[in-house]
């Protein structure tokens, strides 16, 4: 009998990057994983203003600098740097940035809603 693991391990190098409203992502830790929410891993550069209905994302910025908007403020980002964004709020990043963004709860991705 096989038995599911009650971890989930991934590396970064192995998951295939795409591009969507953030800019290139890897989903580490995804909706159909089954966990209680997801850790994806971004390139930003330039994102699209856009917002979640459902979901509140958590930015830990790993590397670069930049700015993000939320709704009408504007702060900075750098290495090092922590931002939560609820869920309804109007958000979008600039600059040359790696993030980890952690999202709860999972099921973000159907859940974008770009607005430019």
């Amino acid at each position: 009998m096989i038995t599911a693991s009650p971890f989930l391990r991934r590396d970064p190098a192995q998951v295939e990057p795409w591009v969507e409203t953030c800019g290139q992502i890897r989903c580490l830790i995804e909706e159909k994983d089954g966990a209680a929410g997801e850790v994806h891993q971004v390139q930003i550069q330039n994102a699209k203003l856009h917002y979640h209905e459902r979901t509140d994302e958590f930015y830990y910025v790993i590397d670069g600098h930049g700015t993000m908007i939320l709704d009408d403020e504007t702060i900075e980002l750098h290495k090092g740097v922590v931002v939560y964004v609820p869920r309804g709020m109007k958000h979008k990043a600039f600059g040359d940035l790696t993030a980890l963004i952690v999202c709860v709860p999972r099921g973000v991705m159907s859940d974008v809603h770009e607005l430019e």
